[in-house]
């Protein structure tokens, strides 16, 4: 089978014996060449997912994107006229759920990520300590509500996932 895939149409030779013979040295030497690299390339396939992966709870980008969600997720459980975007974050965590996967890590280890706990009290407690940086504590409402306009107004993926009802 491999001989026909490397073979070619040699129009210098008179017989057919000739072509023939070049199509199985061409196939034996495409097969022994393959057999000369292989060990290296199962090490280097092999080697390929021992590059350390950083756990997921610290990759930067991943945890900086969750804590967006979490800050407007706070502001719009808060303020009565702001609601969430439903389906941009959805797409948000689509997104996000790919790149996660783009970086190596398998669906399993992102699922246990985003349904453990201690992850989203996490989240929520660094969305908590932000929001009262700016000024937003919980019975403050109007401090929610400024918090998300101005957000939104800077066009930032905390305003992108918030809608204003006023």
């Amino acid at each position: 089978m491999i001989r026909y895939a490397i073979s070619f149409a040699d129009t210098r030779s008179c017989d057919r014996m000739t072509t023939a013979k070049a199509r199985i040295f061409l196939a034996r030497t495409a097969k022994e060449t393959a057999m000369k690299y292989l060990p290296l390339i199962a090490a280097l396939m092999i080697a390929a997912p021992a590059v350390a992966l950083e756990p997921i709870r610290t990759e930067k980008h991943i945890n900086h994107v969750l804590l967006q969600g979490f800050i407007g997720d706070a502001i719009a459980d808060n303020c009565p006229t702001i609601e969430p975007r439903k389906l941009r974050a959805l797409g948000e965590l689509n997104k996000l759920r790919a790149y996660a996967q783009d970086k190596g890590y398998t669906v399993s280890e992102i699922r246990a990520f985003v349904t453990n706990d201690e992850e989203k009290a996490r989240g929520k407690a660094e969305a908590a300590a932000w929001l009262k940086a700016k000024g937003a504590e919980p019975g403050k409402a109007v401090a929610y509500c400024q918090v998300g306009e101005a957000e939104s107004a800077k066009d930032s993926l905390i305003g992108y996932l918030l809608r204003s009802t006023k």
